[in-house]
């Protein structure tokens, strides 16, 4: 029997068949939960009918916890744990609480003294710093860069600083369809020596994950596309 916990259970990054990257103690412990805080209804919903189809969907709770959720709410969704029953999150992909608003519902649990429990799955920033061949003692992940273009600069800047006087990684995402722009920006504005892992579709079955000086990619005629994809950078 699972214990009454919060657990946060990783999703696949690309579309493939869940045991290519989850573990079966995994699957044994979804199919055991009956309350899940979950990003998107939807995908959540797909998500448990992928890990098993015997999964009766109309039996389980759902709330959602996405940037338009009141934090009001948030209290509210660890009421089956103080019941005796465990409590899935899950988020869009990857793992929960990571970059994702999971995070805010884990800071509550713990500040109650619940027991939280975080399950084996596929990182997107771990898989593409592995690959990468950068620093793995130090590294630094800012998520999305600035939109506005000279808040932009100003961050990218910092990263190339921070990189040179502290020699750590520094690791960003930007949204798909902005992905070649962004490629664009780094090639023009970086000095060449830089190197740039541009990794896309980590565990998919169109994986490419490519280390380069800046000034090598500058020479490649590179097309990313609207995959998703993370960038790091280091010397």
């Amino acid at each position: 029997m699972t214990d009454p916990a919060l657990y946060l259970i990783p999703v696949p990054l690309s579309d493939v068949p869940v045991e290519n990257v989850l573990p079966a103690s995994n699957l044994r412990v979804v199919g055991q939960i009956k309350h899940f805080v979950v990003e998107n209804l939807r995908s959540a919903r797909r998500f448990l009918k992928a890990c098993d189809k015997s999964i009766d969907i109309d039996e389980l709770h759902f709330d959602e916890l996405n940037r338009h959720t009141d934090p009001s709410a948030l209290d509210a969704m660890l009421a089956p744990i103080e019941r005796g029953f465990p409590v899935g999150v899950i988020s869009e992909a990857g793992c929960p609480a990571v970059a994702d608003p999971g995070a805010d519902l884990v800071a509550i649990a713990q500040r109650r003294g619940m027991k939280v429990v975080p399950m084996v799955g596929p990182s997107s920033i771990l898989m593409g710093l592995m690959a990468s061949g950068f620093n793995g003692q130090s590294f630094a992940f800012h998520g999305y860069l600035p939109i506005d273009a000279a808040a932009k600069s100003r961050a990218i800047k910092e990263m190339q600083r921070r990189i040179d006087v502290e020699s750590q990684t520094q690791i960003f995402i930007e949204t798909p369809y902005r992905n070649d722009a962004l490629l664009s920006e780094l090639t023009r504005v970086l000095p060449p020596r830089l190197r740039l892992c541009v990794a896309t579709d980590i565990s998919g079955a169109h994986e490419r994950i490519l280390t380069r000086t800046i000034a090598q990619w500058k020479r490649q005629s590179v097309i990313i596309g609207k995959v998703p994809t993370i960038f790091l950078l280091y010397k």
